[in-house]
């Protein structure tokens, strides 16, 4: 371990895709052990494109699933970590998707990617093809960046109408906003109530186009939150993450890091290999 190095280079993309794309992130990780690491679920749809050898990826953790081999891989909204295995070297591109960008980048709502790992290449035809070659033949992130903002321009560019975020309904884009804006932490009759719709009629939009119920992505949001302050360079006891998280104690805490990791918050620590290096 302590010949290991981790880079990790983040970019936003051009002003035209922002509010599709969250972010890029370039990644160099050399030295570590090999592992199996938890790829959390959080608010965004993740693509990855390798700029190494093949990322081996399973849709949970420790419970059996099938471990499948990409060149790049595309997942939607998850309730539960992938388990990505690697060799301790790992180098490539992650791309960050608001639901809404799914429907301007992929043509499909989020919801038809839930709970699911794809082939990028599957979602953007030969535009994936030519994206993943593009990456690899870079040099240097910047490039690489630069290549990221022109297709991912052109993918929304070839969709009906050169703009297709209409065809989401403006109350389940902006539920989805407060949501993320509280972490979670609001109450979903509420949120209905203050976008004049029932809950019952909320939970059933934003599952059809989101592919979570606003309460299960409320959920994810508070363990998403609970990863950022677990995986931090100094790590706050866990009563501390429950409380800062939302939480109404630790074993809620405790309960919901084992559905989304499938381990417990010691044997996750224990096990990832990766932290630190995010």
């Amino acid at each position: 371990m302590d010949d290991h190095r981790a880079t990790r280079i983040e970019a936003r993309p051009a002003p035209a895709l922002r509010r599709y794309v969250s972010s890029y992130v370039g990644f160099d990780l050399r030295g570590f052990p090999a592992g199996v690491h938890c790829g959390p679920p959080g608010r965004v749809l993740t693509a990855v494109i390798s700029l190494s050898g093949p990322l081996e990826v399973a849709t949970g953790v420790d419970d059996g699933s099938p471990v499948t081999r990409f060149d790049s891989v595309a997942g939607g909204l998850m309730c539960r970590s992938v388990a990505i295995h690697h060799d301790g070297h790992q180098q490539g591109v992650q791309l960050s998707l608001t639901p809404l960008g799914a429907r301007a980048v992929y043509g499909l709502p989020a919801a038809a990617l839930a709970h699911r790992l794809v082939p990028l290449d599957e979602l953007l035809g030969a535009l994936g093809v030519e994206l993943v070659d593009r990456l690899r033949t870079a040099t240097g992130w910047a490039a690489r960046f630069a290549a990221l903002d022109e297709l991912l321009l052109r993918a929304v560019g070839r969709g009906a109408g050169g703009d297709p975020a209409p065809r989401v309904r403006p109350e389940v884009a902006e539920a989805w906003r407060r949501l993320v804006a509280a972490r979670g932490r609001v109450q979903v009759g509420a949120v209905a109530a203050e976008l004049g719709w029932s809950r019952r009629h909320l939970t059933e939009w934003f599952r059809g186009e989101v592919g979570l119920s606003p309460k299960t992505f409320a959920r994810v949001l508070r363990f998403e939150r609970a990863h950022e302050l677990a995986t931090a360079h100094a790590p706050l006891p866990w009563a501390d993450v429950a409380t800062l998280s939302g939480y109404a104690d630790q074993a809620h805490l405790i309960r919901d890091w084992g559905e989304f990791t499938g381990r417990s918050p010691t044997a996750w620590r224990r096990g990832e290999v990766l932290l630190g290096t995010a």
